[in-house]
């Protein structure tokens, strides 16, 4: 199943970037019979985010993205490597062609938790809001949690995880950062290793995030 994730926005010609609640809009289609396309879903409406959160001025809407959500793993559609996803500690340069969501259940957790196509680690910071989402990790925070970026237009492949809980907003660099039930997603500098968790409950903020968006505390 392939759905085309498209925002619509607008921004001041001088000044801060005005922020605005995303506007998006999610169609769903399917891979093999495009004829199967017709149900639009407005992120901002569905689903509810998986934990409520304080209200919290709104991330910048982002101008036509065009970022297209895939039901399928990113081998499954043919393709090899990482997308340009980096590893542990190593500085993501540029945004990565395509990015890869993975819900897996594997120790030192029992519950569901998202991987990358690295089998790094995804978290979620309770700092950051859900409704509306809006991440609160910049400058240094940023250095050591990675936000889970892409570029625009580009593919989104998931495995385990329902296209509806996927959204994105524009960080203050300008970079699109991936949602995930409205929580902003990253991984952990500190996470060298495929299945490394090192990041788990730092500073009573930082989570594993689950498949809707939720906290995984075991």
């Amino acid at each position: 199943m392939t759905a085309h994730l498209t925002f619509s926005g607008s921004r001041t010609a001088r000044g801060p970037i005005r922020r605005a609640l995303v506007a998006s809009v999610l169609t769903v289609c399917g891979v093999a019979v495009m004829s199967g396309c017709g149900k639009t879903i407005t992120i901002g409406d569905a689903p509810a985010p998986a934990s409520s959160a304080p209200a919290a001025p709104a991330a910048p809407a982002v101008d036509n993205t065009g970022l297209q959500l895939v039901n399928s793993t990113a081998a499954e559609a043919g393709l090899n490597g990482t997308g340009g996803t980096v590893v542990g500690a190593a500085v993501q340069e540029t945004p990565p062609q395509w990015v890869q969501l993975t819900a897996v259940t594997a120790p030192p957790l029992s519950s569901p938790r998202l991987v990358n196509i690295n089998q790094a680690a995804l978290y979620r910071f309770d700092k950051d809001t859900a409704n509306p989402s809006q991440s609160n990790c910049d400058d240094s925070c940023a250095a050591q949690w990675p936000p889970v970026t892409v570029k625009q237009g580009g593919h989104v492949y998931l495995s385990g995880v329902d296209p509806q809980q996927i959204g994105a907003i524009q960080r203050k660099d300008g970079q699109i950062q991936l949602t995930v039930g409205g929580w902003p997603v990253y991984r952990f500098a500190g996470d060298a290793q495929p299945g490394d968790l090192k990041g788990q409950g730092i500073g009573g903020t930082w989570f594993a995030v689950s498949p809707d968006g939720g906290k995984v505390l075991q």
